[in-house]
């Protein structure tokens, strides 16, 4: 399997789309091979079905212009931090090798998502260890964890300027389209099925942009200082 610069894990497969998208969207651009890999396939969601939101997966995937993508199957709403998802973790981030990770959310609404970032961190660092053995695989730790922002505002450690990138996010976004506004569905609605979700997560892309005087953004937060060469090289 191909070396992946970035490895962005998710809970539920949209996570991705909803929250980094636009950063996924701009690292392709520039050169770097991006994965993602959904723990579970969000089938406890209210809209919708497994079934349904593979082949969502599948149209998203291609909209963005991932290298890989691959799904765990954990069970939705039911995964822990045990030893058993851990080495499962840890199998697929020796498997691919980033250098950088995007995970959940340090704190959310859904609490599949912080549980999901936590488990993906602590999985990180026990990938290094080379007394913990996978089959044929060597230890690998990533060198950062990122965390990125849901649907709760969280302050960001830092932003990543998609300028550029919203419209096709809003393209892979609504590739899941079991999720959001449909006129003429008669499934129950939720927070992200209103009419107007899609202008909160543009709204959201410009508030985060603003303070680094750019159109839009997307926020992370981190888990260790970042560490910078040229004060030049920040906006």
């Amino acid at each position: 399997m191909e070396k992946l610069d970035i490895l962005v894990f998710a809970a539920h497969p949209d996570d991705v789309e909803l929250a980094c998208s636009g950063t996924v969207l701009k690292h392709i651009s520039l050169g770097y091979k991006v994965g993602i890999v959904d723990l579970t396939r969000g089938e406890l969601g209210t809209r919708g079905s497994a079934e349904i939101r593979a082949e969502e997966t599948r149209v998203a995937s291609l909209i963005l212009g991932i290298h890989y993508r691959e799904n765990l199957g954990f069970r939705d709403g039911f995964f822990e931090i045990d030893e058993a998802h851990l080495l499962k973790v840890v199998e697929v981030i020796r498997k691919y090798q980033p250098e950088i990770i995007l995970a959940n959310a340090a704190s959310d609404r859904h609490p599949d998502h912080k549980r999901a970032g936590d488990l993906v961190s602590r999985a990180n660092f026990l990938s290094g260890l080379v007394k913990i053995e996978t089959a044929n695989q060597t230890a690998w730790r990533a060198k950062v964890v990122y965390r990125y922002i849901q649907d709760n505002f969280i302050e960001p450690d830092f932003v990543v300027d998609i300028s550029g990138f919203e419209a096709k996010k809003l393209e892979a976004i609504k590739a899941f389209k079991s999720q959001f506004y449909d006129p003429n569905s008669t499934e129950p609605k939720t927070p992200i099925s209103r009419e107007d979700f899609l202008d909160f997560i543009l709204a959201r892309a410009k508030q985060l942009g603003r303070p680094i005087n750019a159109e839009y953004g997307e926020g992370f937060t981190i888990e260790r200082y970042i560490g910078v060469d040229n004060l030049f090289e920040l906006k």
